[in-house]
């Protein structure tokens, strides 16, 4: 798959005044960075600002990026996921090239050094429990303490190591361990794990292997194999630095990486753990990773946002040393901003209510011109259909409308967006007391939105034809948490009840109905709005991608 290139983005941080300097001093001739995502899940818009950091710089540099997939737990891996997040980067607007590459494409090799280590003095197999391991470990605060297999003889935990790969012990009974200090006051240094038993099916080796080497082992080694020169992680990785030099330290690896940490991404209303995702999935709580109100990439995409817009807000937010919450407005903003460049303007009514102008000739239909973006006269024009049955919004209605109400409201005067002058006659309701029909009269001298005589009304509505537009359902998406800082411990309290509001009533424009482009769109005073999958002939569906103001903010009293 080949994908457009993205245009190299201007701008300094520390990452990018290292790799200048590394080129300077010639330390480096090329730069090669890497994104390696373990392929367990779907990817998110953290996720994005590490894609956009290691592509944008190897693109700036005229290096390379590799898309390396770390997929060393095979029971949490599938080919769904590889599938999706190789779409995802595409999506984004970024491609690898032919470096494409796994850390499985490196267990034989993985393997042969652990043995090396373990000849070397430097690991050994431990018999104690994953839970015995972790209370030896020790805290913060206490060292750990040795285990009493960590002076095994070597031949003995070669003997061992080799049966662990030959299958002969069950899941759990033996982990490889490096012999590096107990005491260490980084508790990623005291003995870590590098291999464990799994007795798992591996979606590239099959059933080739029965232990896996831990991220920590795999992850380093690779870089080191490949020729990472920048190996950038997020900062939880900055206490797994020491380990990633110890390891390189002591292997035959044909190269020596070095490992720098930016802060990783947060936002107010959003959730980026992937223990949240999944069971958000499982759970049921959204329809899948591509839901709309996901953060995935998936979702977005799906939701409608612009793959620059995303470029855009993480070349804003920059990157930082320190981990800080960014507002989860800076990304809607810049959502926005792209969209009303590019999105061209429709018609929709969601919430129907039904006008009968009285005074139009009936079975009389006349084509109106409209244009397709205000502000891009290329955009061009349309025709859209008048008649004597209309569709406007139900909100645009009040039968006893307060003072500062300029909508349409009895005897009260409105124009139609490319249409007239009408104003409303009379009521009808249905036997609840619920207005279902307006009767309303127009004024033939507006054509256009405009009176002869110099009245001025207040308010432009937008409006259908009954006869002519098409039914459709539309869903609005709001945040998918009520709580700018939801809890990743008790996130289904924090869930927000309105962040999905499936109207099945709305109708759209027989232009909009027809377009199967998937562009994104815009319903005049209504926000923007993309054709979503579920949509079949006949039955088209939309999902609204953002509002065209911030309403979140006064539905649940912050910023949103």
């Amino acid at each position: 798959m080949t994908t457009e290139p993205v245009a190299a983005e201007a701008g300094r941080d520390f990452i990018r005044d290292i790799v200048q300097a590394d080129l300077t001093s010639n330390k480096h001739s090329r730069i090669v960075t890497r994104f390696p995502p373990e392929p367990n899940g779907y990817l998110h818009i953290g996720h994005a600002k590490s894609i956009a950091l290691n592509f944008g710089v190897a693109q700036e540099f005229a290096g390379k990026c590799h898309l390396r997939f770390d997929d060393t737990n095979p029971t949490k891996e599938e080919q769904e996921y590889i599938d999706s997040i190789q779409a995802d980067v595409h999506w984004l607007g970024y491609d690898w090239g032919t470096d494409l590459y796994y850390a499985s494409d490196y267990f034989d090799r993985l393997y042969d050094w652990a043995e090396g280590l373990i000849k070397a003095g430097y690991a050994y197999v431990d018999d104690q429990s994953q839970e015995e391991i972790r209370v030896n470990r020790g805290t913060l605060t206490e060292p750990g303490k040795n285990s009493p297999f960590r002076d095994r003889p070597v031949e003995e935990n070669l003997d061992l190591f080799r049966r662990m790969k030959a299958g002969e012990f069950p899941n759990g009974t033996r982990v490889l361990r490096a012999k590096i200090d107990m005491a260490a006051g980084n508790i990623n240094l005291r003995d870590p794990v590098l291999y464990r038993i799994l007795h798992a099916e591996h979606p590239r080796t099959g059933t080739k292997w029965s232990i896996y080497p831990s991220y920590d082992y795999a992850h380093g080694q690779s870089d080191a194999i490949e020729g990472i020169t920048h190996s950038i992680c997020t900062l939880e990785f900055e206490d797994h630095r020491p380990l990633y030099e110890w390891l390189l330290d002591k292997l035959p690896v044909p190269s020596k990486p070095r490992q720098y940490e930016f802060a990783r991404l947060n936002l107010t209303y959003t959730l980026l753990s992937k223990r949240v995702l999944t069971q958000l999935v499982r759970d049921g709580h959204v329809s899948g990773w591509d839901d709309p109100r996901m953060p995935t990439i998936a979702g977005l995409k799906r939701r409608g946002v612009p793959p620059a817009a995303v470029r855009e807000f993480v070349k804003r937010i920059g990157v930082a040393k320190a981990n800080s919450v960014v507002d989860v407005g800076m990304l809607e903003f810049c959502i926005r901003e792209h969209l009303n460049k590019s999105a061209q303007r429709r018609m929709a009514v969601l919430r129907p209510l039904k006008v009968v102008i009285e005074n139009y000739p009936e079975g009389q239909v006349e084509e109106l011109e409209a244009v397709n973006h205000p502000d891009d006269p290329a955009a061009g024009t349309r025709k859209i259909s008048f008649g004597r049955e209309l569709y406007i919004e139900r909100d645009d209605f009040m039968e006893n409308p307060p003072k500062k109400f300029f909508r349409l409201s009895p005897g009260n005067e409105v124009r139609l967006r490319y249409a007239y002058f009408v104003k409303c006659t009379g009521v009808i309701k249905n036997d609840a007391g619920e207005v279902v029909e307006l009767r309303c009269t127009y004024d033939p001298a507006t054509k256009g939105g405009n009176a002869p005589d110099g009245r001025k009304v207040k308010a432009t509505m937008h409006w259908l034809s009954a006869r002519d537009s098409v039914p459709a359902e539309i869903r609005v998406y709001n945040q998918l948490f009520a709580n700018p800082s939801p809890s990743a411990a008790n996130f289904a309290a924090d869930l927000n009840p309105e962040s999905l509001e499936v109207l099945p009533e709305a109708r759209i424009e027989p232009s909009v109905a027809a377009d199967n482009s998937g562009e994104v769109m815009q319903f005049e005073r209504q926000g923007y709005f993309v054709r979503d999958k579920d949509s079949a002939p006949g039955k088209p569906v939309f999902n609204r991608t953002i509002g065209l103001r911030d309403t979140f903010a006064k539905e649940v009293g912050g910023k949103g």
